[in-house]
C-alpha cells in the first residue's frame, strides 16, 4: 500500500516543526506533503498538494479550523479532517461533528496517543480504499448496473454507425445473442392510447402498459428468432437477427401478429415500425432510423398494424448522395484528426461511388457534396481558402476534375490535412486568447475580494477543472498564484505612489483583512508593507 499524504496547519511554526519532527510518518502510513500557517494558506496550497488527511489546529488567525474545515467539506468531501483544540469546549466539538470530522483531539496530545490517532485514520483510508477496489462488490455492483449498461449500448448502436470491433466485444459481454446472422431488421413498437372499455384494470395504472407490451414481444419473438428488445427514445426497440431458420417475412408477419394479440388480450393498440434489413450490425442504425420514418406514417396508414417502410417508401437502389452521417464522420476526421482517419474516412466516402450504379452525373453532384461540406467548415472556422486550396485556382481545378472520380481522393485528402492543420494552430491560438482574456479579467477583478476560479470561468464559459489545467499549462503557476502576484504588484505600486494606509491598500487589492494582507505580504516581500513603504521612502 502507498503511503497516504498528509498537510499540517497550524499558526506557530515551532509547533509545526516539533510535530513534523517527532512523528516516523512513513512507518505509520503518511508522507508529510506541505504545511500552513493558517487556513486561508492551507486553501490555497490544497488543490497543488493533494492531500489525504489534514491535521489542523482549530484556533488560527485570518482563518480558524472550523472555518477550514467547512470549506474543505465543500469542495473535497473525501479528505480526512484531524482537528487539534485546547479548549475542552462543548461547542466546538458540537460544530467539529456536524462537518464530519474524523478526530477531535484535546491538546496537549503526546506522540504515543497522536500515533494512535494516525493508525486509526489510516485504517479507515485503508477500508474506504478496500471497499472501493474489492471485486466481488464491484462485480455486485456491475451485476446491478447491467442491463443500464446494456439499454445504453443499444441506444448508442441504433443512434450511429460503430466500428465492427466495438460491436463485436459489448453484444458479448451483455449477453446479447444476435451476432453471426444472415442479416439484421430493426423495427420500433409505439404504444398508441389506452381504450378504457378494453381492459379496466390495467387502464388504471399506465405505467404498467408498456411493460406488459414488452412481455408479449418477448414471448413471441424467443421462439421465432434472436433478438435484442430495449427502451428508445422512439418507442420499445427491437433489433431481430434473420438466420437460416427464419424468414424477413416471417418476421413481418410475426410482428402483425403480435399487434393483433396486444389488441385482444391486453386491450392495448400498438404500431410497429419495421426498417429495411441490414447485412452487418454496424448498419442497424441505418434499418432503425427508417423504422422510425416508417412510425410517421401512422397518420396516414393507420394504427394498430406492422408499416414496413419498402411498403411506403419504396427503394431507390440507384441513389447515391452524401448523407449527414456521411458529413459528420467527414467534418469529425478533418477537425480532430489524425492523418489516418482523415485518410481511411475520405476512401470510404470516395469507395462508394464504386459501389454505386448510378450516372456519371450523380458521381459528380456526390463529389461536389463532399468539396461543400470542406467548404461549409472553412467558412465555419473562418479559414483561408485560398491557402486551404494551395492556390487561389486550385478550387477551379478541383471542380473542373470531379468529373475523374478515379482521382477524386487524391485531390482533396491534401486540402484535408491543410485544413486540420490549421484548425489545431486556431485551437492553440484560442487557447493563448482564453489566458489573456483571463488575465484581463483578473487585472480588473483583482480589488474584488470573493473574485474566484468559478466566476472568472462563469466569464469565460470554461469548466474551473479545465481552465485550471490549460492556465497552469500556459502560464507555469496557478490561478491562485497569479492573482496573489496580480495584488501584490498593485499593492507595491499604492505603497509607493500614495499615502493610503495599510488597511485601505488591502481593501484596495482584495483583501478584507489588512492582517492577512499583511501576512501574505510579508511572506512575499521579507518585510511588513509598513517597512517596505519606509525602505522605499529612504531610498
Amino acid at each position: 500500500m502507498s503511503l497516504y499524504r498528509i498537510m499540517l496547519v497550524d499558526d506557530e511554526e515551532e509547533v509545526r516543526k516539533a510535530m513534523i519532527r517527532q512523528m516516523d510518518w512513513e512507518q505509520l502510513g503518511f508522507t508529510m506533503v506541505g504545511d500552513a500557517e493558517n487556513g486561508e494558506e492551507a486553501l490555497e496550497k490544497l488543490e497543488q498538494l493533494e492531500p489525504d488527511v489534514v491535521m489542523t489546529d482549530i484556533r488560527m488567525p485570518y482563518m480558524d479550523g472550523l472555518a477550514l474545515t467547512a470549506k474543505i467539506r465543500e469542495k473535497y468531501p473525501f479528505i480526512k479532517i484531524l482537528i487539534f483544540s485546547g479548549y475542552d469546549d462543548f461547542e466546538y466539538a458540537q460544530q467539529a461533528i456536524k462537518l464530519n470530522v474524523t478526530e477531535y483531539i484535546l491538546k496537549p496530545v503526546n506522540s504515543q496517543e497522536l500515533a494512535e490517532i494516525l493508525r486509526r485514520t489510516r485504517m479507515s483510508l485503508d477500508e474506504e480504499i478496500e471497499q472501493r477496489r474489492n471485486i466481488s462488490t464491484l462485480r455486485e455492483s456491475y451485476l446491478g448496473s447491467l442491463p443500464i449498461l446494456r439499454e445504453l449500448f443499444l441506444n448508442d448502436l441504433v443512434s450511429r454507425t460503430r466500428d465492427v470491433d466495438s460491436i463485436v466485444p459489448k453484444l458479448r459481454e451483455y449477453g446479447i445473442d444476435i451476432l453471426d446472422a444472415r442479416k439484421w431488421l430493426a423495427a420500433v413498437i409505439h404504444v398508441e392510447q389506452m381504450e378504457r372499455t378494453e381492459n379496466q384494470e390495467l387502464s388504471k395504472h399506465q405505467e404498467l402498459i408498456p411493460i406488459s407490451v414488452w412481455r408479449l414481444v418477448e414471448d413471441h419473438l424467443k421462439t421465432y428468432c434472436r433478438s435484442a428488445i430495449f427502451n428508445s427514445m422512439d418507442g420499445i426497440t427491437v433489433i431481430a437477427a434473420v438466420d437460416e431458420g427464419n424468414t424477413q417475412t416471417g418476421l413481418l408477419n410475426l410482428l402483425n401478429d403480435i399487434c393483433k394479440e396486444s389488441r385482444r388480450m391486453l386491450g392495448v393498440v400498438i404500431t410497429i415500425g419495421a426498417g429495411r434489413s441490414c447485412d452487418t450490425l454496424q448498419e442497424i442504425s441505418c434499418s432503425y432510423q427508417t423504422a422510425v420514418d416508417a412510425l410517421g406514417y401512422r397518420a396516414i396508414v393507420g394504427n394498430g398494424q406492422v408499416i414496413y417502410i419498402n411498403d411506403v417508401e419504396p427503394v431507390n437502389r440507384g441513389k447515391l448522395q452524401l448523407d449527414a452521417e456521411g458529413e459528420e464522420q467527414l467534418t469529425a476526421a478533418i477537425k480532430f484528426g489524425p492523418r489516418e482517419q482523415i485518410e481511411r474516412v475520405i476512401r470510404e466516402l470516395t469507395a462508394r461511388m464504386e459501389d454505386a450504379k448510378v450516372h456519371a452525373r450523380q458521381h459528380q453532384v456526390y463529389m461536389l457534396s463532399i468539396v461543400n461540406c470542406m467548404t461549409r467548415l472553412m467558412e465555419q472556422y473562418d479559414l483561408d481558402m485560398g491557402q486551404m486550396f494551395d492556390s487561389e485556382n486550385r478550387y477551379t481545378d478541383i471542380m473542373k476534375g470531379i468529373y475523374r472520380r478515379e482521382e477524386f481522393a487524391g485531390e482533396i485528402l491534401p486540402i484535408a490535412c491543410r485544413m486540420n492543420e490549421a484548425l489545431n494552430q486556431e485551437r492553440d491560438n484560442t487557447t493563448k486568447r482564453v489566458i489573456l482574456e483571463a488575465k484581463g479579467y483578473i487585472w480588473e477583478h483583482y480589488s474584488e475580494p470573493d473574485l474566484s476560479v468559478e466566476m472568472l470561468c462563469r466569464h469565460l464559459h470554461m469548466s474551473p477543472a479545465y481552465f485550471s489545467t490549460v492556465f497552469k499549462k500556459e502560464t507555469g503557476q496557478s490561478y491562485v498564484n497569479y492573482l496573489t502576484e496580480v495584488r501584490l504588484k498593485k499593492a507595491v505600486e499604492l505603497l509607493k505612489n500614495t499615502d493610503d494606509k495599510t488597511y485601505m491598500i488591502a481593501q484596495k487589492v482584495g483583501y478584507q483583512e489588512q492582517n492577512y494582507f499583511s501576512y501574505v505580504f510579508k511572506k512575499r516581500f521579507g518585510v511588513s508593507p509598513t517597512k517596505y513603504r519606509g525602505t522605499q521612502g529612504n531610498g
